[in-house]
């Protein structure tokens, strides 16, 4: 019979197991959205980006923006939003999505989906962004990066603490460096009585409808001037 060594031993061994089958999709997670990110760049190649313009990055909120030509008009704005990506995926892929544009500005849209999925906090989602701006300083050292706040999207209601914590924790950032922006849009998207206003998305309360997106292209034009 086995002896309680024995036992103990296939516990921890069983308890690593777990452990590292949790620790897994986490470490795995940009390689997820690599055939969309191969999509893009394939896109690039076929049809070299010319430097100078604006580029968007970041999660669904962004890749999702179909209006965003439209609404800058003569900018060369480009739509670089994948998936329902992180904050951390955008820094992972910086290289292939965004440094090849050599734009003038890059805005980005990301970290909602890290604090509501539970497992980023307000800190660690900051972090991420503190890697993102490093890596534009370093590879485009004459453009300017403007960070979109999380939004108070309505489905989301019980991780608002979070996202007003980590867009503090950015807009000081920010507020530290000439060449970043921070656009405050979740005041200008509740009501009068700080609540959602659902009037601003599609039906699953999550993403914005064409009434949502015309806040963000309100707050951010007169940022993405030369």
């Amino acid at each position: 019979m086995p002896t309680i060594q024995q036992h103990l031993f296939r516990l921890r061994l069983l308890a690593l197991f777990l452990l590292f089958g949790w620790l897994a999709p986490a470490m795995a997670a940009p390689e997820r959205w690599l055939k969309e990110i191969d999509q893009l760049t394939q896109a690039d190649q076929a049809n070299p980006p010319a430097p100078g313009g604006i580029v968007f990055v970041g999660s669904s909120s962004i890749r999702l923006w179909r209006s965003l030509t439209g609404d800058f008009p003569g900018m060369n704005v480009v739509n670089r939003g994948f998936g329902g990506s992180e904050l951390a995926d955008s820094v992972f892929y910086f290289d292939r999505l965004v440094a090849p544009h050599r734009p003038r500005v890059v805005v980005l849209y990301a970290g909602e989906n890290d604090l509501a999925g539970g497992h980023r906090t307000p800190e660690q989602v900051a972090a991420d962004f503190a890697q993102f701006r490093a890596k534009v300083q370093a590879a485009l050292p004459a453009a300017r990066l403007l960070y979109i706040a999380c939004k108070p999207s309505p489905s989301r209601a019980a991780a608002w603490d979070k996202f007003r914590a980590a867009n503090a924790l950015i807009a000081a950032a920010c507020a530290q460096d000439p060449r970043c922006a921070f656009v405050d849009v979740f005041p200008a998207m509740l009501d009068a009585q700080g609540a959602a206003r659902p009037e601003l998305y599609v039906g699953d309360r999550l993403h914005m409808n064409a009434a949502g997106y015309a806040i963000w292209k309100q707050l951010l034009t007169p940022l993405l001037g030369p």
